[in-house]
């Protein structure tokens, strides 16, 4: 995605930078705490007493069978592996292959603030051995396997542009999403700019992704790309930016959808919420990248409240004028809130009764349905 700034200050990266036994800057309560120390893993189990025999124990302060993430990812070779994670914040970056499919990590005090795997690469940050990550290379989670599924996390990126002033590659991911049947429970997606990458491992590849219950905040473009992607009962929030002088200062969705695709994004039940000024972000752009330049990108928000940052005259932007925004598929379905209020309609593409029939959970996933699974 492109970048668009160059600065931004924020107070939150103390969060994030968190030891793993800070229990204020992880917003535990001494009470949670003592009871990890105890039993860090929960009701989910421990090494001497495992759920089943394919689950792995993670935990920082070495109580498990394996102190990072990464770890414990090589270890869990084949299909069908758990993972439980002790509160903590894990400063790596992990990436799950397409072999490692049907894979469950579980936060196992089932609060996502208080298990965080967090680094802080960009798109233009250095590689060691010459050139740059590139916006997929900056991921800190990649997940490519089949069937994955995540409950009670933190997924984030700290980098910062303040920290780089001559750095121009700002995009910095969170967690790059490219396998099919991939489930997010009650998680969380930190970043600043492309946190949330919902997308495919091929441009003919559908892969569908279902996020339930998450919390996703941003500026630019925060939750993009070409996968099928199912947010319900989600938050949106928008950050405020101290660099620009005028708005917008991003973007929350920037869809690719593939042409071929039926289905791109469907945001249903779930707000829009900003700690930036009134009507400083727009609701989405397309993202036709110059890999598809066929890409018709897809985004339908539904049944959702949209707060007083989204510029309810004008929700939507171009990315590049070549691929204007009302050439792509964009629609809206009885929406609430400040930033929902159509004063132009032609800025505002509503579905009708019968369209709407079709814009739900199961006509865009289809047989998987994985709102009916523990989450």
């Amino acid at each position: 995605m492109s970048a668009s700034h160059a600065r931004l200050p924020l107070s939150r990266r103390g969060f994030l930078m968190a030891s793993a036994g800070a229990a204020a800057a992880l917003g535990l309560s001494a009470g949670l705490v003592r009871a990890n120390t105890r039993r860090p893993f929960g009701r989910f189990g421990s090494p001497s007493a495992r759920l089943t025999p394919e689950t792995l124990y993670v935990d920082a302060g070495g109580r498990g069978d394996h102190t990072s993430v990464g770890d414990a990812v090589a270890a869990a070779t084949g299909t069908g592996r758990t993972l439980v994670l002790a509160p903590g914040t894990y400063r790596e970056t992990v990436a799950v292959d397409v072999t490692r499919t049907e894979a469950t990590w579980i936060g196992a005090s089932e609060n996502p603030r208080d298990v965080v795997i967090v680094f802080d690469n960009a798109a233009g940050t250095p590689k060691p051995g010459g050139g740059t990550y590139g916006t997929t290379g900056s991921a800190t989670t990649t997940v490519q396997a089949d069937g994955f599924t995540a409950r009670w996390i933190t997924f984030a990126n700290d980098w910062l542009r303040a920290d780089h002033p001559g750095v121009t590659g700002t995009q910095a991911v969170a967690i790059k999403v490219q396998g099919d049947r991939s489930a997010f429970h009650h998680c969380r997606f930190l970043g600043h700019q492309d946190t949330l990458y919902a997308d495919t491992t091929a441009l003919g590849t559908f892969a569908r992704q279902y996020f339930s219950h998450c919390y996703a905040e941003g500026d630019v473009d925060f939750v993009f790309g070409r996968g099928t992607a199912v947010f319900e009962h989600c938050h949106f929030r928008t950050l405020d930016r101290t660099d620009l002088a005028a708005a917008p200062y991003g973007f929350v969705f920037a869809p690719s959808t593939a042409g071929a695709n039926p289905r791109g994004y469907l945001v249903t039940g779930s707000r829009v919420t900003s700690g930036a000024p009134d009507a400083h972000y727009k609701l989405a752009r397309p993202w036709v990248p110059s890999s598809d330049p066929t890409a018709r990108p897809m985004l339908t928000v539904r049944d959702t409240h949209l707060g007083t940052g989204i510029d309810a005259v004008a929700p939507y932007a171009n990315m590049s004028a070549s691929f204007p925004w009302q050439n792509q598929r964009f629609a809206e379905y009885h929406n609430s809130g400040p930033g929902a209020v159509v004063s132009v309609p032609e800025n505002r593409p509503q579905l009708t009764p019968e369209q709407a029939e079709s814009a739900t959970r199961t006509a865009y996933l289809g047989d998987w349905t994985p709102w009916k699974g523990n989450c």
